[in-house]
């Protein structure tokens, strides 16, 4: 290795600083180059329009409803409990301070993920590869974990530069902050179990990057029981330690229940886009071939006449749509097997298609199709890890990350699959794709040296 680059490798911490100044740039730019003040609908993005007119709506004291009818089948000035609260009032906050200029808002949120993204990035990997530091010494070089410095170093490197995630973050969408949020959940999570002590300030800590994430997306709320037992198995704290935490998620998610009883008239804990999504995504008109964007307005023709005609509210559609969804799986269990399958293509694509744009196939193939033979390869040699026992095995964090990636995979194999939303899996996916770089680096190295000891001697 180069004497200034391995000098270099000896100060993480500089190192790390100057991969964050470049993940800001890379999505500062992203931000005023490509998106700059105008709320478009790019591809991938469209939801940013309406989180957009959503924060006005609420900055002019109409709370969360849109002036006209909207997305998924809102009444023009009914309540919608349909877009995260959490983005939204960020937004909000942003407008009334700043004045509403989409620009200023995409500088200052590409500024905050820049920073945190790449951190927690470098943070959660050398908790995976150097569990015996217990987190300490993290940017303090030394021998004993300078490999898992090496790897975090790079893989932090790799989410600055991935295409797909600093071009959602420059967009006014939940992507770069929900992302950063379940990082920060993971590196929380990981602390918990390598902490010798656990103090109440890390399970408050826990619980507080929990609640964030689920307020920003609902659906991490379907993994939160595997990320719970899987920290119960490899740290086994008494149960009542979990209290502190699932009462915090609770305090955050509580006032949002509460606004949407009091708007809708039924329970609604957070969100209604479940019951929707299950319905789209699993409706008869895609025999066994699903396809991830239909045509404007095809969707609004899929709901049930009889349904439109009640003049449900967006809560009470949600449910009816959920009805609906269960019944026409359970009337063809055989079709919705086979449809469920067919999402494999559209979620994991890495090629270039004539049907998507150029923006979109530059994203795709240069993102993950540059690095998916990196993390498949990655996860081969995290895979042959050897542990004392399969206990052992389920208590490492790689498992925690294995779970994500499958669990998170299966719901939107059986619900609704578009590429934007695997990219979150990506983030897991890059850890492995930093590790398989630096073994074959490394195996690169040691076959130069080999052949240099076999020329002199």
């Amino acid at each position: 290795m180069p004497e200034k680059l391995n000098d270099l490798l000896k100060n993480p911490k500089q190192v790390l600083i100057g991969i964050i100044v470049l993940s800001v740039l890379l999505r500062v730019v992203t931000g005023i180059a490509f998106f700059g003040n105008e709320i478009q609908e790019l591809p991938g993005t469209f939801d940013e329009v309406s989180y957009h007119n959503l924060a006005l709506r609420v900055l002019d004291g109409h709370g969360f409803s849109f002036g006209e009818r909207w997305w998924p089948g809102t009444t023009a000035n009914e309540p919608t409990a349909h877009w995260s609260y959490l983005y939204t009032i960020f937004l909000v906050v942003l407008y009334a301070v700043l004045g509403p200029s989409p620009l200023l808002a995409r500088i200052l949120q590409s500024v905050l993920v820049g920073i945190l993204f790449p951190w927690l990035l470098y943070r959660l990997t050398f908790r995976l590869f150097a569990p015996q530091a217990r987190g300490e010494g993290m940017f303090t070089y030394s021998p004993t974990v300078a490999r898992a410095q090496h790897i975090a170093m790079l893989v932090a490197l790799i989410g600055a530069v991935y295409i797909y995630f600093f071009y959602y973050t420059a967009s006014l969408i939940t992507e770069g902050f929900y992302i950063t949020g379940i990082l920060w959940t993971f590196d929380t999570a990981v602390a918990i179990t390598q902490s010798t002590t656990v103090t109440n300030k890390l399970w408050l800590r826990f619980g507080l990057a929990l609640g964030v994430t689920i307020l920003l997306r609902q659906l991490f709320l379907l993994f939160m029981p595997f990320l719970l037992l899987w920290l119960w198995w490899a740290k086994r704290p008494r149960l009542t330690s979990f209290i502190l935490p699932l009462a915090l998620v609770a305090a955050l998610i509580l006032p949002w229940t509460v606004r949407n009883y009091l708007a809708f008239d039924r329970f609604v804990p957070l969100n209604t886009n479940s019951g929707f999504a299950f319905f789209w995504g699993n409706h008869p008109v895609y025999g066994t071939q699903f396809i991830p964007i239909l045509p404007s307005g095809a969707y609004y023709r899929m709901i049930p006449e009889e349904l439109q005609a009640q003049g449900l509210n967006e809560a009470e559609m949600d449910s009816a749509l959920l009805g609906e969804a269960l019944k026409i799986i359970a009337a063809d269990p055989g079709r919705y097997v086979l449809l469920s399958l067919s999402r494999f293509p559209s979620y994991f694509m890495f090629w270039p298609s004539g049907d998507s744009e150029l923006v979109s196939n530059v994203s795709r193939v240069a993102s993950f199709g540059l690095f998916l033979p990196f993390m498949l390869y990655g996860l081969y040699l995290a895979l042959r890890q050897r542990f004392a026992s399969w206990r052992d095995w389920l208590a490492s964090p790689f498992t925690l990350l294995y779970l994500f990636i499958l669990v998170y995979t299966g719901i939107h194999m059986l619900t609704w699959t578009l590429i934007r939303y695997r990219i979150p899996v990506d983030a897991m996916l890059v850890i492995f794709a930093g590790y398989g770089l630096v073994d074959l680096v490394e195996r690169v190295m040691a076959r130069r040296q080999a052949a240099r000891v076999t020329a002199v001697s």
